[in-house]
């Protein structure tokens, strides 16, 4: 079965002069248009997914500028778009993870190819929930993006907080891959 692509939080408040700005978020937004533009190209399954928060003043509150998707990536036609309110977007009722699975309930059986904002938070919570559900998942590494973060006075870098849950990641939940090599393997010959 096709492998989905699932795109989560790739939202304007996570960029330059945003509320919530990632370390290299252009970057992974270039990186996750060419990963769209491949699964477009190939007539694949896409779902988009957007947080928004409900708390005043915080970053992805519902009806800001910032909690609009990127236009590098932002869905076309009858692309599906899936609403989040809880970092890992299997969140829910539903025995199939939430409005997420509902999306992706007609794809049982397929991999799913993750990729968006922030590697350390949504792209993390999402990826381990959806391998806890029984998907096979890739990451595409070079389409997400985190912050800079600090514990008990240490500060990590973004970069060294995306490398850390990437490597959690591929340890037990997914297979990480850059976008070069998950487009490559779309367009091999079957």
């Amino acid at each position: 079965m096709a492998p989905v692509l699932v795109l989560i939080d790739i939202q304007r408040d996570y960029f330059p002069g945003g509320r919530f700005p990632l370390v290299d978020p252009d970057a992974a937004a270039e990186r996750a248009a060419e990963l769209l533009a491949a699964f477009r190209e190939a007539g694949l399954p896409i779902v988009h997914v957007r947080h928004e928060s409900s708390g005043s003043g915080s970053f992805l509150e519902a009806g800001t500028p910032g909690a609009e998707i990127d236009p590098r990536v932002a869905p076309e036609g009858d692309e599906t778009v899936v609403v989040k309110h809880h970092p890992n977007a299997f969140h829910g009722a539903s025995s199939h993870g939430g409005p997420l699975g509902e999306a992706l309930a007609a794809h049982v059986g397929a991999s799913l190819v993750i990729a968006g904002m922030m590697t350390s938070m949504c792209v993390d919570a999402s990826v381990r929930a959806a391998s806890d559900l029984g998907w096979k998942v890739t990451v595409a590494a070079d389409a997400c993006a985190a912050p800079d973060l600090a514990f008990g006075g240490v500060a990590v870098g973004g970069a060294d907080v995306h490398a850390a849950f990437l490597a959690a990641l591929a340890s037990a939940y997914a297979r990480v891959a850059p976008v070069a090599e998950v487009v490559a393997a779309l367009r091999a010959p079957a």
